[in-house]
């Protein structure tokens, strides 16, 4: 999916958090921001997700400005995810569930991809039971699950161990790959950045200070950043 954002603006009790003037995304890029607390980087993609409105500005979908025509191809993951009161096997076909997808689909897409990230021996396991890196992998399945064009990431390895996050990574990775779907992740962590990313944002009160190619992270300090 191409996004273009122009003219974004939001306010939150009369301090302005997002300040951004124009920002191209194509189609199938891998695309990191980064920033410290405040910097706006959640608000962004709350934004993008439609869960919050922009004070003013636009953003378009494939050329789409109305949200509520592109939104069921959107998808986001948050650093504490809402799972279903159920098992790990109903909270990863819910997607499927109400798109209507006939059973033997929704049973061979599930099985998959509990398999591919080696979450299948938790299928029949309540979702309040699950360690937070479970709890992410469960998210992050349920999220591609059905192929959006668009998945929007806030921080969603933080906090979780490294089996879960190399997990994640190479999920995410190889979802891309495969679908070709543009992918946003916000994150504090510069090496996952470039290990995943093609491109990094780097926010700043609200505006975006800087965009990093992949061939420019290493001349970077992210540090500085976050």
């Amino acid at each position: 999916m191409d996004i273009f954002i122009e003219n974004l603006t939001k306010e939150y009790e009369n301090k302005r958090v997002l300040d951004i003037d124009t920002l191209n995304i194509n189609q199938g890029r891998i695309i990191g921001i980064v920033g410290s607390n405040g910097a706006g980087k959640s608000t962004l993609i709350k934004i993008l997700g439609g869960l919050e409105q922009p004070d003013s500005g636009s953003i378009s979908y494939n050329g789409e400005k109305d949200f509520d025509k592109i939104y069921r191809d959107i998808t986001i993951v948050f650093q504490q995810p809402y799972l279903l009161v159920s098992n790990v096997y109903n909270n990863i076909a819910y997607p499927l569930k109400v798109r209507k997808y006939k059973n033997s689909d929704i049973k061979n897409r599930v099985n998959t991809i509990m398999k591919d990230m080696g979450i299948d021996y938790l299928a029949k396991q309540k979702a309040r039971t699950l360690s937070g890196g479970e709890r992410q992998k469960v998210a992050l399945a349920r999220a591609i699950i059905f192929n959006p064009s668009l998945l929007l990431l806030d921080e969603p390895t933080a906090n979780i161990d490294p089996d879960s996050m190399n997990t994640m990574e190479d999920t995410i990775k190889k979802f891309n790959k495969t679908n070709g779907s543009t992918i946003i992740i916000v994150t504090h962590n510069p090496e996952q950045a470039k290990r995943l990313c093609d491109e990094i944002i780097v926010m700043d009160k609200g505006k975006i200070k800087r965009k990093i190619t992949n061939a420019d992270f290493n001349q970077y300090n992210f540090r500085e950043s976050i």
